[in-house]
């Protein structure tokens, strides 16, 4: 029996100038790396992306993140028992399940899933007052999102998920300088004889092909939601990855590009991130910086299988320039077969 199994997305995608994530002064994140300046976009940034992506798919059941825990068992309660307390009894619930709160909501942001709060709600409704079945509540049927991104909650560390998946910060393939618009606002109701300006600004901005790595421990998945359920959310995971976008400044910029080339792995040894291929800088060139990206791509992967690295069990690529890792395919065809493929691991390695 099997007891590895991962899926990697390796993603090339290139955005026009955009401040797609913000540092503490407003400026674009940038990293260091192989000794030169790269564009960033932070692996939360893409995560809250992807999570309003799972929301707006009404076949995925997605959990909350939220102080207001309390709202969420409220409107189970008075969906099951509308003339009583609910508020005094979705407070009592959590109470009971370990979770503290007061009247602005609980300490910290607590991640619930519907089946969760309807639950809480249940045992509310009955008068339990056996807080093992509280926490028993809060611990079972978690949403995909999180089986996916995990759970931390420092009053009851038992309540705690791993995360089945791991997202990594996107850096450009090459060096980048940041620069700068300057902008006016003119007050439309300015006199006629008054020529300035009504507000005057700057906004910092860059441009990039960026490299895009995620994986996805398909057997941590597997024990938190079971074969069936885990082959669509590695799929629905790999569609959120592949088309969402942060939003910072797009009413500025209109950045919402899609992916220039997609490599997808199946492994069965461990994760293998390949930033290593940007590791010195992509020059500039007149090629731009998007067909020398996959080039480098292709040839790290490769060095690396033969060398510290199996081969992938099965791989899978969209758009060109990535063939000789494997045949190219619509990104829907490579979603069938990727959420085919996990299946059929899991069966094989007898996963109910």
């Amino acid at each position: 029996m099997n007891k590895r199994l991962y899926v990697d997305f390796h993603i090339l995608q290139t955005v026009p100038p955009s401040c797609i994530n913000r540092d503490d002064t407003g400026s674009p994140k940038t990293a260091v790396y192989g000794g030169v300046l790269r564009a960033r976009v932070s692996s939360q940034a893409w995560k809250h992306a992807m999570r309003a992506a799972f929301a707006e798919n009404a076949r995925l059941d997605v959990g909350k993140r939220t102080k207001k825990a309390a709202e969420l068992v409220k409107a189970q309660i008075l969906a099951l028992a509308p003339e009583l307390d609910a508020d005094k009894l979705a407070k009592k619930a959590l109470e009971n399940a370990g979770i503290k709160s007061d009247d602005k909501g609980t300490k910290a942001l607590f991640f619930m899933s519907t089946a969760q709060a309807k639950a809480l709600a249940e045992l509310a409704v009955e008068g339990s007052a056996d807080k093992k079945q509280y926490r028993d509540a809060l611990k079972a049927a978690p949403s995909m999102d999180m089986a996916l991104f995990g759970r931390m909650v420092a009053d009851d560390p038992s309540l705690n998920y791993d995360a089945a998946a791991q997202v990594a910060h996107s850096i450009s393939t090459h060096a980048v300088q940041n620069e700068y618009d300057y902008f006016t606002a003119v007050d439309d109701c300015q006199a006629e004889d008054n020529a300035g300006a009504g507000h005057l600004g700057t906004v910092e901005y860059n441009s990039s092909t960026l490299y895009r790595y995620a994986t996805v421990n398909v057997m941590e998945l597997a024990g938190q939601l079971g074969a069936a359920q885990t082959a669509e959310t590695v799929r629905a995971f790999g569609e959120a990855f592949l088309f969402s976008m942060p939003t910072g400044k797009q009413n500025t910029f209109a950045n919402r590009t899609l992916p220039d080339a997609v490599y997808v792995t199946i492994r069965e040894d461990q994760p293998v991130n390949l930033c290593g291929a940007f590791e010195r800088a992509v020059p500039r060139s007149a090629q731009g910086y998007a067909a020398p990206s996959k080039a480098a791509l292709a040839q790290y992967a490769q060095q690396m299988y033969s060398s510290f690295a199996e081969a992938p069990a099965q791989s899978f690529t969209v758009g060109s320039g990535l063939e000789e890792l494997a045949p190219a395919q619509t990104a829907k065809a490579m979603l069938d077969a990727l959420e085919k493929a996990v299946r059929d691991a899991l069966a094989g390695n007898e996963v109910g």
